[in-house]
């Protein structure tokens, strides 16, 4: 089955990376039969990777993104391909930067994390195959390119896939709002895969005991909370701050 991504951001990230996975891009013509400021260069990148591109009927890229912001600029792709758990831990990562989402159903906050992840130099992302959102268009427009280049793997049983993580010498570490330490008193420089729970539940009971550590973000000035998106760019940048340090 293809999928569809939407946004100039995405699309064109998709042409440079693999454009033989394109079947076509779907391009909004405006009145005066051009294309908008922001697809004109995406159709430009189709244009020189050798990519289809073809005119979409007014309304088609609405349509399609589900009333999300397609800025004229639409592609069909082939099936999306989610990677193996040993994908991401390949011996080029000497120690593996991964993180693994409990239960997170917003695609756009998936999208979200993987962006953060990816720029602060995560090595994967790892999913539930039941009661998690997967990648999906709106992930894409989110992650603004990022899930191009950014393996992503679904499991069956997320307990199981940290025990195996473990025995590969990759210590996991559970985001908790009530955990004892702060994320800082942990040791991030070896292998390490951050745990991070759904919207408004955290990460469940089950993987949490799973997980070698559990840790905290200090929270300041009476904020309860963050979102997963807010708290997750947050721990990849402690992750990358120490490794910068070590």
């Amino acid at each position: 089955m293809s999928r569809f991504i939407y946004g100039a951001n995405p699309v064109l990230e998709a042409i440079r990376a693999h454009p033989q996975e394109i079947v076509r891009i779907l391009v909004e013509r405006g009145h005066d039969g051009r294309p908008s400021h922001g697809a004109e260069r995406v159709v430009q990148a189709a244009h020189e990777a050798g990519v289809r591109v073809e005119d979409a009927p007014r309304g088609e890229l609405q349509r399609r993104a589900s009333g999300g912001a397609h800025q004229g600029i639409g592609a069909e792709l082939s099936e999306f391909h989610y990677a193996e758990l040993d994908d991401l831990l390949l011996p080029s990562a000497q120690k593996p930067f991964l993180v693994v989402l409990d239960g997170v159903t917003d695609p756009q906050n998936l999208g979200a994390l993987a962006r953060s992840a990816q720029a602060l130099g995560a090595h994967g992302l790892v999913l539930p195959k039941d009661r998690a959102a997967g990648v999906t268009p709106a992930a894409f427009k989110a992650a603004a390119g990022a899930l191009e280049r950014f393996p992503v793997a679904r499991v069956t049983n997320l307990s199981r896939a940290l025990e195996e993580l473990k025995e590969r010498s990759v210590w996991t570490v559970a985001l908790a709002a009530d955990a004892e330490r702060d994320l800082s008193q942990i040791d991030l420089t070896s292998g390490i895969a951050l745990v991070l729970g759904g919207e408004g539940k955290g990460v469940r009971p089950l993987v949490r005991r799973s997980c070698d550590h559990e840790a905290r973000i200090p929270m300041h000035g009476g904020v309860g909370s963050l979102n997963v998106g807010a708290a997750g760019a947050i721990a990849f940048y402690e992750v990358a701050r120490q490794r910068a340090a070590r």
